[in-house]
């Protein structure tokens, strides 16, 4: 259960990198029912915030990095940037971006794990992070699929201090490994990461990768608008025991994201 209680080492912000952020803005708007606050000048949509019914879920950007592929990028809360930057350096990974202040907001750094997963943080200033998050139309869980899950688990553990709860999967799928912050109860887990096959990890070009899961009230409502809008499918939808019916999308640039429609409670 993700809430907006941002505990260090829980999702706090997430944002998407695109080539075309005016077409962005009306996919997601027709799949999620997001709108769109711009935070340039008048005409400007080089990048804002996606908001539902009022409050901030997201941001958006266009992408600045050569070569980067479109994606969503997942913040977690750290009170110290600098101390996350060196334990994310101890521990093998990569600093794509320094510890950077964005005005009184706070501030962030960007990374790569050992196995070149990208993942960022965040030290609130006056922005603590989104403002809505496990309702229909924003973020509900994480999730990293991984090359090796062992290795992944050692690192984020050293990073964050995460524990991990492991979990079978269905007709032999392997192993699923929950994430819960330190010191929290097993009902704030956040997430979960699961190692794949270097085929399997075709989005990022074979590279481990995160990415959101967001709640829907109807996910197949919520995949038929993905695909009438350009948008498509890599699995599902498909109903998952005790998790809810779910699918796996990419955008029109192959940002990939899952819609949940939690089960009925």
């Amino acid at each position: 259960m993700i809430t907006t209680e941002f505990a260090p080492g829980s999702p706090c912000w997430l944002d998407l990198g695109t080539p075309d952020v005016r077409a962005a803005v009306a996919f997601y708007g027709a799949v999620l029912g997001w709108d769109f606050e711009s935070m340039g000048v008048e005409g400007d949509v080089e990048g804002g915030m996606f908001r539902k019914d009022g409050r901030i879920v997201a941001g958006l950007g266009t992408l600045t990095e050569e070569g980067a592929r479109s994606a969503w990028m997942i913040y977690y809360r750290v009170d110290d940037a600098d101390a996350a930057t060196r334990a994310v350096e101890s521990g093998g990974g990569t600093v794509r971006m320094a510890p950077t202040d964005l005005d009184e907001w706070g501030r962030m750094a960007q990374y790569s794990d050992p196995l070149g997963g990208q993942f960022a943080v965040w030290q609130p200033g006056t922005s603590k992070g989104v403002e809505l998050v496990d309702q229909p139309g924003s973020l509900c869980w994480t999730e990293l699929h991984t090359s090796d899950a062992t290795a992944a688990k050692e690192f984020y553990g050293g990073v964050f201090g995460w524990r991990f709860s492991d979990m079978e999967m269905p007709g032999d799928g392997g192993t699923y490994h929950l994430i819960t912050p330190a010191g929290l109860p097993e009902e704030r887990m956040h997430g979960g990461l699961m190692e794949l096959g270097k085929e399997d990890l075709a989005p990022a070009g074979g590279r481990p990768y995160w990415h959101p899961v967001f709640a829907v009230a109807d996910c197949d409502a919520a995949v038929a608008a993905a695909t009438g809008n350009g948008g498509s499918v890599q699995m599902g939808p498909e109903d998952a025991e005790g998790v809810g019916r779910l699918a796996v999308c990419l955008d029109p640039w192959n940002a990939d994201f899952v819609v949940l429609t939690p089960p009925a409670s």
